[in-house]
């Protein structure tokens, strides 16, 4: 990344959002699934799922360093619903390198953080307050700290559940990290790069069991997620949801299957909901490629504003 475009990148500081999946998601849940109904992880389970996840046929675009893909599954083929992916897939090796982004005192569209700074495609990040506009966990950019988990909060522990898990960046290349439960446990490590979502999907290789006592993980949501391969590629996946007709969204344990059976190794959930967006530069609709909801709309421009995300340069 240009030098100009890393310091508009500090100027603008970094990305995601909470609300949209953690606060208010709870209200827009798919009718018909009751609270507390959710799949459980065992993988074997769904071998009929796995397998048609694995034959899959998926719309490519390869670029310089990265491939964009998607997927449209219908006939209630998947989960028993039907489910519309978008995929950034970076291979090992890829000069193609992420960064955060966080818009201060405001919030901004995922398209419009990554269109300011140059970038060739982003995704929403992690959680953060719609009416203060600030992060609601950790987020520490270029070595500036923008943002602490559970602002307000006097207590050093009892992290919220959702900010069990960190994304740091070395030389542009993500790596997973459980924090311990001190709410500032971040301060200490030495990454330039962190921002903390959560929960973890996936860690080292195996299913994380998820708390089945909230919605947030039990419904079917839009989903936002980052997953790395023991390779070292790393794979950016957006999960549509709130239309049962062509997008029912996931739930964590099925976002969790989801990115096992793309071979991830390490995997972290950020901010969904109506957060969700994925931008690549050049494609139609002013690049959102996937469906973000908060129109209420199952079309491109339904792009709700963030306070931070994640860029790919």
């Amino acid at each position: 990344m240009k030098n100009n475009n890393r310091s508009l990148v500090s100027l603008l500081a970094l990305l995601v959002c909470l609300v949209g999946c953690g606060v208010a998601a709870a209200a827009f849940f798919v009718p018909g699934r009751p609270a507390g109904q959710t799949l459980p992880a065992e993988e074997n389970a769904y071998a009929a799922d796995s397998a048609f996840f694995a034959t899959a046929q998926w719309e490519t675009t390869e670029y310089s360093g990265f491939t964009f893909k998607s997927l449209a599954v219908t006939d209630n083929r998947l989960f028993n619903s039907n489910q519309y992916f978008t995929l950034i897939e970076v291979p090992a090796g890829s000069p193609r390198r992420l960064a955060f982004a966080f818009a201060p005192d405001t919030l901004l569209p995922t398209s419009e953080l990554a269109l300011r700074t140059d970038a060739v495609a982003a995704v929403n990040g992690s959680f953060f307050d719609m009416s203060l506009f600030n992060p609601i966990c950790y987020l520490r950019i270029d070595g500036r700290e923008v943002g602490i988990n559970t602002p307000g909060k006097t207590d050093t522990v009892n992290r919220k559940y959702y900010q069990y898990a960190s994304l740091r960046l070395h030389d542009g290349k993500p790596r997973l990290f459980v924090p311990d439960s001190n709410r500032f446990a971040e301060r200490s490590r030495p990454d330039s790069n962190i921002m903390t979502a959560g929960p973890m999907l996936i860690w080292r290789g195996k299913l994380v069991p998820q708390r089945q006592d909230r919605t947030f993980v039990t419904y079917r949501h839009n989903r936002t997620a980052i997953g790395v391969r023991r390779d070292g590629s790393f794979v950016i996946l957006a999960a549509d949801g709130r239309f049962k007709n062509y997008a029912a969204g996931l739930s964590l344990d099925e976002l969790a299957l989801v990115l096992k059976w793309l071979g991830c190794y390490n995997a972290i959930n950020l901010d969904g909901g109506g957060s969700t967006t994925m931008f690549v530069r050049g494609r139609a609709n002013l690049g959102i490629v996937n469906h973000p909801s908060d129109n209420g709309r199952f079309d491109f421009k339904g792009e709700r504003p963030v306070s931070n995300a994640v860029l790919l340069f």
